[in-house]
């Protein structure tokens, strides 16, 4: 017997980005504010029978060609990682039609990693907790804890496990600055680390209630790694420059990049220079359920 579910993978932001010190593995710690967005990957998940697969639609990128081989996809590893722990399901057949942008920094596969972990688990015979849940997440990457839960706001630490929640701010437009180009986490901490002299810092600072609105919000926000990246990739950079003089109450770099972000109140004509191209959405203020459909 099969059954099917069905959730949108909605995509993050970082308000706030800090690289700290490296832990005693030598994974560099980070301290972090998540924020969900509209914008999601339509996951739809089929666990029973034997077969297992996972077929992505780029159809609806603004960027195509930049996927990877199915089986190094996060949501077919997410399967995989739930199977190991829980022994179901046997199989499954996945679905994604992709809208979040590939290799930009907006969480979009750990986005369908954590889609496909909360589908599971809502169409298991034995669901586990929410704490199980985010264990599994963590092996995943640094975004899959947060976007395996349900909170639209949160501030992270460590290496994106320890998450605390915030209160969502009210929905505002985002304006994201699409590259047709990635930038390798590896070597934007290169870049981070050839900049950098004397101790890092080690423990976090920022008190949640500074994020209580966005005035407060865009006083903290930051990214360490937006100005070594805008030198290695001057077309970000002024795409940053154009959000900003076009009204962004905060212009920044998503994650480690190559994609930008603004925050305004209004949608407003943009040109954010060569060869970026502009996809408007919104800040979520909440996590779209899962829906079972069979």
């Amino acid at each position: 017997m099969s059954v099917t579910a069905r959730v949108v993978a909605q995509a993050k932001v970082n308000l706030l980005l800090r690289v700290l010190a490296r832990d005693m593995s030598g994974y560099h710690q980070v301290e972090t504010v998540f924020l969900r967005l509209a914008l999601g990957d339509d996951v739809t998940v089929k666990a029973g029978g034997r077969a297992r697969s996972i077929d992505c639609d780029e159809s609806e990128l603004p960027v195509k060609g930049m996927l990877g081989l199915p089986e190094h996809n996060l949501g077919y590893r997410a399967a995989e990682v739930y199977r190991e722990a829980t022994g179901w399901p046997s199989g499954w057949v996945i679905e994604i039609t992709k809208r979040i942008p590939v290799g930009g920094g907006l969480g979009g596969g750990s986005a369908d990693a954590g889609a496909v972990l909360r589908a599971l688990n809502a169409m298991a015979p034995t669901p586990v907790s929410a704490e199980q849940l985010a264990r599994m997440a963590i092996g995943l990457g640094s975004d899959v804890p947060f976007l395996t839960g349900t909170d639209a706001m949160a501030l992270g630490w460590g290496r994106g496990e320890r998450l605390h929640r915030l209160p969502g701010l009210p929905i505002r437009e985002i304006a994201l600055g699409v590259f047709p180009f990635g930038v390798p986490t590896r070597e934007a901490y290169a870049w981070l680390a050839a900049s950098r002299t004397g101790d890092l810092p080690i423990e976090s600072t920022i008190p949640g209630d500074l994020l209580s609105t966005w005035e407060r919000a865009a006083k903290l926000a930051s990214n360490d790694f937006e100005p070594v990246v805008g030198r290695a990739h001057p077309p970000i950079a002024i795409a940053l420059e154009a959000l900003r003089r076009s009204g962004a109450r905060i212009a920044q770099l998503c994650g480690s990049g190559s994609t930008v972000f603004g925050v305004f109140e209004d949608r407003v004509p943009l040109n954010l220079g060569e060869g970026a191209s502009v996809l408007w959405t919104q800040s979520a203020d909440s996590v779209v359920a899962v829906e079972r459909i069979g």
